[in-house]
C-alpha cells in the first residue's frame, strides 16, 4: 500500500512540475518579417514590381527606406507591390505584416520586373528576393 501511494506521489509530481514549466498557450505571433534583394546590379535599378504570396493575407507593409510603395489592397493570400527608388542589393526594400511571424517559411516574394533609371526592363538573372523574420 505504501509502495502504491508512493508511486501516485511521485506520478503526481511529474505531473504539476511539467505543467508549471510551460509557459501558457502558444499559437500565432503576429509581427514583420522583412523582404530583402539580392541584385547583381546594386544601385543601378530604380524600380520593381513583385507578388508576395502566403498562407494569409498580409496585415500591413511598408518600404524600405528611400523608396516608395505602390500596391494593391490587401487581402487576398497573393499580393502584387511596385517600389520606386534605389535598389541595393542585401538592401530591406519591404516589411510586412503577418498573422504568424512562426510561418515565415510559407511566405515567398517574386519578381515580376526590375527597370533602370532610364525605364529599360533588366532580365531578371541573378536577381532574387527573400523573406526573413
Amino acid at each position: 500500500m505504501k509502495h502504491s501511494f508512493a508511486v501516485a506521489a511521485l506520478a503526481a509530481l511529474v505531473v504539476v512540475g511539467v505543467s508549471c514549466g510551460d509557459n501558457g498557450p502558444t499559437g500565432p505571433v503576429a509581427g514583420t518579417l522583412s523582404v530583402r534583394l539580392t541584385s547583381p546590379n546594386s544601385g543601378a535599378d530604380a524600380a520593381i514590381a513583385l507578388t508576395i504570396a502566403g498562407p494569409a493575407a498580409l496585415t500591413s507593409v511598408t518600404p524600405g527606406p528611400g523608396l516608395r510603395l505602390f500596391q494593391q489592397p490587401l487581402g487576398g493570400a497573393t499580393t502584387r507591390f511596385a517600389l520606386v527608388g534605389p535598389l541595393n542589393s542585401g538592401a530591406m526594400i519591404l516589411t510586412i505584416g503577418v498573422a504568424d511571424v512562426s510561418r515565415v517559411s510559407a511566405y515567398g516574394a517574386t519578381i515580376n520586373g526590375i527597370a533602370q533609371p532610364d525605364y529599360q526592363l533588366r532580365t531578371l538573372d541573378g536577381y532574387g528576393l527573400t523573406v526573413v523574420r
